[in-house]
């Protein structure tokens, strides 16, 4: 089973290789929105825990902030799961579920009564994976936008 702790500035760049690995947009920016956490800024995420193995090596996190509106939640303070990630080699172990496990302590800590997610709409392992854990699938949305600035 793997160790869960909130993230430390010394992980940063372990976390950052995780958010690179779910998120594979700009290194900068993940690097920019990591030391904005360390220093102080805890909006989103509010708190990162990440899964550590026997050898003390990050193989997967979890980012979470509080919501106070999330769809087909009844309270104002939802726990929310920003970001989810297990390292593929470890993944159907327990780490996701680990992780999992830490952010409903964390989210209780916080006066949550509610833990809330989303994944892509096609996004079969995440939708399987959040059920797996308990969550229940409430909605499905496809989202739209259109940009004002060029008219």
């Amino acid at each position: 089973m793997a160790e869960v702790r909130a993230a430390q500035p010394g992980d940063i760049n372990e976390w950052i290789r995780l958010r690179v690995a779910l998120w594979p947009d700009d290194l900068e920016e993940h690097r920019a929105g990591a030391e904005r956490f360390f220093a102080g800024d805890r909006r989103e995420p509010a708190e990162v825990l990440l899964a550590l193995d026997a050898q003390g090596r990050a193989i997967g996190f979890a980012e979470l902030s509080i919501r106070n509106v999330v769809d087909s939640c009844a309270t104002d303070r939802v726990a929310f799961l920003e970001g989810w990630y297990v390292d593929p080699s470890v993944r159907r172990r327990g780490v996701g579920a680990a992780l999992i496990a830490g952010a409903e302590r964390w989210a209780l800590e916080q006066g949550c009564r509610e833990f809330g997610s989303d994944s892509l709409i096609d996004n079969e392992v995440s939708q399987l994976a959040h059920r797996a854990l308990g969550f229940q699938e409430t909605g499905r949305v496809v989202n739209f936008r259109k940009d004002l600035s060029r008219r």
